[in-house]
């Protein structure tokens, strides 16, 4: 399983979700996934069983093959905990 954060730059917003992610990951005790970040232009050619981005980024991740997940507010850590469950549960990972 991979997870791929992307952002316009690749390099702070999708960083620091990519470290929420794997905070979130490590609370809940989920292990074996993947996690990295990328800018969107990179994101093509990379493949990944769920997408992250903000709500901007988000659309422009449809049809890369894997599942999206669009934060609101990149430093809520709530909805990031609740939209990564929700998509993690829908792929049968947890």
């Amino acid at each position: 399983m991979k997870i791929l954060v992307c952002c316009g730059s690749g390099l702070g917003s999708s960083f620091m979700i990519e470290m929420n992610i794997e905070n979130t990951l490590k609370s809940l005790g989920i292990k074996g996934i993947e996690v990295a970040h990328s800018d969107l232009s990179s994101a093509k050619g990379i493949p990944a069983d769920v997408y992250v981005g903000t709500r901007d980024i988000a659309v422009r991740l449809e049809g890369l093959g894997g599942e999206v997940v669009s934060l609101n507010n990149m430093i809520d850590s709530a909805e990031l905990k609740d939209k990564l469950i929700e998509v993690l549960k829908k792929l049968k990972y947890v």
